[in-house]
């Protein structure tokens, strides 16, 4: 719908995009209230240029995402090596084979060779390209999200890292769940951060508790109602007490040592929830580790 449509439907438009005289776009808030004005009932909207902290937050945002992908540099050369290992076994197989005069008695085993060698191609370029989508600096949009598909992107960048790790991850999800109205890259950034913590809070509690025997496992768990999206992401790591609770999403707020976190990354994601009028906020579990869930508004139409 457009802006002059929703005024009469809604009391606050968050993020409105318009449009200076002088072409340049800019971003406002707008309330609406209803007023009367003599001899008729109006709509009385009061607007606030909010582009200066949207760009500032973009900055953060991006700031978080470099942040992010310099932590995951070693786990990707780990991922991107393990394909060009099978490509380069396998192709030199092949070279081997092809000196043979009689080719013929091997077009099968030939066929199988190729075949792997282009899969593992394209698994690589998979990951770079993945990697080049997720460095991108997003513009503020909205569209209809499937958050299975998000997940599921998200958490495959961060398979190998976990595996070498022996962390576990557990699906708990909810087929055919509604979309929601958010845009896949910010969202995927939220996942990815969250799984960064998980990650780290695991390696945590196995560091300082060696002694203690414990699983090593992440649950993601999606969930949906007559109103809303939920979706959650628990660990079994060194969990947290209710003072670090209730500052995870201040920013700059961490409690990990020096080089070793922004304290951007929570903060930055619950900035991305609420934009997209959701919510994050952590859960006490039985279990030990932490639990994050966040829910969203389910959309309005298919």
């Amino acid at each position: 719908k457009q802006h002059t449509d929703r005024i009469t439907e809604a009391a606050v438009i968050n993020q409105a995009k318009h449009i200076h005289k002088d072409g340049n776009i800019l971003f406002v808030d707008i309330w609406v209230s209803p007023s009367e004005y003599p001899g008729q009932k109006i709509f009385l909207a009061t607007t606030s240029d909010i582009t200066q902290r949207i760009e500032t937050e973009q900055q953060l945002s991006h700031a978080s995402k470099m942040a992010t992908l310099g932590q995951m540099a070693s786990g990707v050369a780990h991922e991107l090596n393990q394909p060009l290992t099978v490509i380069k076994t396998l192709s030199s197989f092949l070279m081997k084979m092809l000196k043979d005069t009689d080719t013929g008695n091997h077009t099968e085993t030939l066929y199988e060779v190729s075949e792997k060698i282009n899969n593992n191609v394209d698994r690589a370029a998979k990951i770079i390209n993945h990697m080049r989508e997720f460095a991108r600096k997003s513009e503020i949009r909205s569209e209809p999200v499937q958050v299975n598909e998000v997940l599921e992107k998200a958490t495959e960048m961060f398979s190998q890292q976990l595996r070498v790790r022996g962390i576990e991850v557990h699906w708990d999800i909810e087929n055919d769940l509604p979309k929601i109205m958010a845009d896949a890259d910010r969202l995927e950034q939220v996942f990815i951060n969250l799984l960064v913590n998980a990650r780290d809070a695991i390696e945590e509690r196995v560091n300082l508790k060696e002694h203690q025997k414990g699983p090593k496992g992440i649950t993601l768990k999606t969930r949906s109602n007559r109103k809303s999206v939920t979706i959650e992401v628990s660990d079994t790591g060194i969990g947290m007490d209710e003072n670090i609770a209730g500052k995870v999403f201040e920013p700059f707020f961490t409690t990990k040592e020096v080089g070793q976190g922004t304290g951007l990354g929570l903060s930055i994601s619950y900035g991305i929830v609420k934009d997209f009028g959701g919510d994050i906020q952590t859960v006490k579990q039985r279990e030990p580790g932490a639990c994050f869930r966040i829910t969203f508004p389910k959309q309005d139409k298919p």
